[in-house]
């Protein structure tokens, strides 16, 4: 007898909730919604410009794009007088090129930051401008003017449109083990960092999570990266639920992890929206990333683990009361995510998210969530609190018996 779960009669109801899904998201955000609005200005891609066409000291400069091995070599062969000139001339250049030195990528953006610091403290004066617009002005002004300060590594930044940044937390040249925050919707360079409920950002869930990591295992060498290095939905429209940003963000996001310096074990934490970008990158990540933990998920493009064709293990965790829950789990057209991760089918280790509260509440000290991210990140698999309090999501892991 055929299951209900594989009738036609629910794969109809399937398709017409989806359906009914994009006339709500068309009638309340638009048809150009579905189109990502990015600001005319784009400073990167002229610096871009202007490092093809340049030189130093009578050298080309390699092409920005090149592997990070050959701009490695490329760096190690200039003097500090050439690097810092390079630096001058290019700093978003620099401080987005994959290959450069990590010290060298964070003296070019704390540059490329003054700069557009400056840049907005002119607008905030344009009286071209609406009251609204010199309002974003201060804003982006006053981010800009923190992102600078103290010993700040900011290890990539791009002003344009809503903005892009990501932000190293420990020393990213020598750690053992990395961490990734990915971050979900609304994810831009103001709300990059909150001082009210500052675990919903994404510096406050890279510290959160750095704090924790190094608590779990105070003797291994640890980096938390918070990224924030790519264009993500604005507010739970069509962008949110189609994947075009989901795939351009997961090249970003595999290009970051394959230039990250050393041998270090890598373990990727994705809520929200950023679990798609998990999902469509995983395919792509290379063997040094061992675990991708996802949170408040609304489905990673697949139908079960398996299909994501990695050999990380892929972790899954969500509250009781996170709204995610209530979107529906299908993918029709483009449209959706696919199947939910928390579900036995899929094939996910579960583990808890105890005390955890609402959609953005994973990353809270206190919550199991965290104390369980931290065990991922770690490499302390036996600690990890698996879902309805069995000790199934460790199974199978050397080390992830109960201690």
């Amino acid at each position: 007898m055929t299951s209900f779960d594989s009738s036609p009669t629910l794969n109809a109801w399937r398709a017409l909730i989806a359906l009914a899904v994009v006339f709500v998201l068309l009638a309340t955000s638009g048809w150009t919604a579905i189109r990502h609005h990015k600001d005319e200005s784009d400073p990167l891609g002229a610096s871009l410009a202007a490092w093809a066409r340049g030189g130093i000291d009578g050298r080309e400069l390699p092409e920005a794009g090149s592997a990070p091995d050959r701009l490695a070599r490329f760096f190690a062969s200039l003097t500090a007088t050439q690097r810092g000139r390079l630096v001058d001339r290019y700093p978003l250049v620099v401080g987005n090129m994959n290959g450069a030195p990590l010290t060298l990528r964070y003296r070019a953006n704390h540059r490329a930051l003054g700069e557009a610091r400056t840049v907005e403290l002119q607008r905030m004066h344009d009286k071209r401008l609406t009251p609204e617009g010199r309002m974003a002005a201060d804003r982006r002004m006053h981010r800009f003017a923190s992102l600078m300060n103290g010993d700040r590594q900011i290890l990539a930044f791009d002003p344009a449109g809503s903005g892009q940044v990501a932000e190293v937390f420990g020393d990213l040249g020598r750690a053992q083990r990395v961490s990734v925050v990915v971050p979900g919707v609304d994810t831009n360079v103001v709300n990059f960092e909150r001082t009210r409920r500052k675990y919903t950002a994404p510096v406050g869930m890279a510290k959160s999570l750095y704090a924790a990591e190094r608590a779990a295992a105070p003797r291994t060498r640890i980096a938390v990266i918070a990224w924030a290095d790519y264009t993500s939905p604005s507010g739970v429209g069509m962008d949110a639920a189609i994947g075009k940003l989901a795939r351009d963000g997961s090249k970003r996001l595999t290009s970051l992890v394959r230039a990250l310096p050393g041998d270090s074990k890598v373990s990727l934490f994705c809520h929200s929206y950023g679990s798609v970008v998990c999902g469509v990158a995983a395919p792509e990540l290379p063997s040094r990333v061992s675990d991708i933990a996802v949170a408040g998920s609304p489905g990673m493009r697949v139908d079960s683990a398996k299909q994501l064709r990695t050999g990380a293990r892929v972790w899954a965790t969500r509250d009781g009361d996170d709204w995610i829950q209530g979107v529906p789990y299908l993918a029709v057209g483009g449209l959706g995510h696919g199947a939910d991760p928390v579900t036995p089918e899929f094939g996910a280790r579960v583990f808890s998210a105890a005390r955890a509260v609402g959609h953005t509440g994973y990353f809270e000290p206190g919550t199991e969530s965290l104390s369980n991210f931290a065990g991922i990140g770690v490499g302390s698999y036996g600690t990890v609190s698996c879902a309805g309090g069995s000790g199934a999501c460790r199974s199978g892991i050397s080390g992830g018996e109960a201690t």
